[in-house]
């Protein structure tokens, strides 16, 4: 797989999936921007993948923040004169709440972390995607899209239906200039993201692989190495997409 010569910016490429969505990217020739919160952190992964011999920047912003989102954004794509792939992939939990208790508060942060930040990212980088070779939006989004996520995660969940949504919006949308928009819903995959319950109830963690048809847990390896495909021009005829991937685990057994 060639991506040489491609920009990809990351969202949330600090941690986790997003970080080895950086290095899988980097490490097929694409100049990697990666994107968090957290400036000390940002500098580590950095460091990790020049020393790779991957080419990479770190912007630090919060994609929550309209403004900041635009404004570094376009300093990107104006730096490099056209952005080839945006991967949505900052987003979270956000915590636990029913819908009895929850604040306005707690609801629009959740939206912000994982619906708005998809519309802020994508629409700062269109007009420089409409420059990039086979130029694509990558979003995530989870199985919690159609079951509505567990006790106190609705709201995750129903944020999540709305990146569903707004992948095949911004496909038909952008179709017209050759930009592709897909959306991977990874499963259960061994992340921080997990982190309380794999920390406090190390079985109930393990047990969730029963639920999975390949009999494991997903690794970040497992997402990365799709979302490298999607970002390639081998992916040229796929667009308002959802690709599951997770085992086998959506349809459950």
């Amino acid at each position: 797989m060639n991506l040489q010569g491609k920009i990809a910016i990351v969202t949330g490429a600090t941690g986790g999936i997003g970080f080895e969505v950086a290095r899988q990217l980097g490490k097929h020739g694409c100049t990697v921007i990666l994107n968090g919160r957290d400036d000390e952190k940002g500098a580590a992964r950095l460091k990790e993948l020049t020393d790779l011999g991957y080419t990479a920047e770190y912007y630090g912003f919060d994609v929550t923040d309209e403004a900041a989102v635009a404004e570094n954004i376009k300093a990107i794509g104006e730096k490099y004169g056209k952005i080839d792939a945006l991967i949505n992939n900052a987003g979270g939990l956000g915590g636990r709440s029913r819908f009895e208790e929850m604040t306005t508060e707690f609801y629009r942060s959740v939206m912000a972390l994982n619906l708005d930040s998809v519309f802020f990212a994508s629409r700062a980088a269109i007009p420089y995607l409409k420059k990039g070779t086979d130029p694509t939006i990558i979003n995530f989004t989870s199985n919690a899209a159609w079951n509505a996520g567990g006790p106190g995660a609705g709201m995750y969940g129903t944020s999540k239906a709305g990146v569903n949504t707004i992948t095949r919006a911004l496909a038909k949308d952008l179709a017209e200039y050759g930009i592709r928009v897909n959306a991977v819903s990874p499963g259960t995959i061994d992340t921080d993201f997990h982190i309380g319950i794999k920390s406090t109830k190390p079985e109930v963690f393990a047990s969730w692989a029963n639920n999975i048809m390949l009999g494991r847990l997903g690794q970040p390896k497992d997402v990365a190495s799709v979302v490298a495909f999607l970002t390639s021009g081998e992916a040229a005829f796929i667009t308002a997409e959802t690709i599951q991937i997770g085992g086998g685990q959506a349809l459950g057994i």
